[in-house]
C-alpha cells in the first residue's frame, strides 16, 4: 500500500506538505544553523519526531493486542547533526510509559518499540540511544 504526500514551497525557504489521504498539512523551515529562520520543524526534525511517534505507536499497538495495561505514552527526542556530510548523527529518545505492567511485560513493550519501521529505516548510520521508563 502506498501513501501519497505532496509538498510545495511557501515563501523563500519553507515548505507546506499535505498528507493526501487525510488532508492534514504540516510546514517545514530550515533550521537557523543551516541558514533558515527555525520557524517550524526542519525536515530532519520531522525525521527525529517520526522515530518517537513510530515507536510510541508500535508500543501502544503491542500493548492493546497483548492485553498489557498502558494508560499513556510520551516521548522526548533530541537530535544531533553530523557535519560532513550534514545528516542526523544521533537521536536520543526517552519513552515514558504510564503502566502498572510487570517488568517482563515492560521488556516486551521495549522490544516491540525497537522494531518500529522508522528505526529500522534509519539503519546503523544513525546512532539511536533509547530509554524506556515508567512514568
Amino acid at each position: 500500500m502506498s501513501v501519497t504526500m505532496r509538498g510545495r514551497r511557501v515563501g523563500p525557504l519553507g515548505f507546506e506538505i499535505t498528507h493526501e489521504p487525510s488532508g492534514t498539512v504540516i510546514r517545514t523551515a530550515p533550521p537557523v544553523d543551516n541558514g533558515g529562520d527555525g520557524s517550524s520543524f526542519s525536515p530532519t526534525d520531522l525525521c527525529a519526531a517520526s522515530l518517537g511517534a513510530c515507536a510510541s505507536t508500535i508500543v501502544s499497538l503491542f500493548a492493546a493486542r497483548n492485553g498489557i495495561a498502558l494508560d499513556a505514552v510520551e516521548f522526548v527526542v533530541s537530535k544531533e547533526m553530523s557535519a560532513a556530510p550534514r545528516r542526523i548523527g544521533r537521536l536520543t529518545v526517552e519513552y515514558r510509559l504510564a503502566t502498572t505492567c510487570s517488568d517482563a511485560d515492560l521488556a516486551r513493550l521495549e522490544q516491540a518499540g525497537r522494531t518500529c519501521p522508522v528505526r529500522l529505516t534509519l539503519g546503523p548510520e544513525v546512532e539511536i540511544v533509547e530509554r524506556y521508563v515508567r512514568a
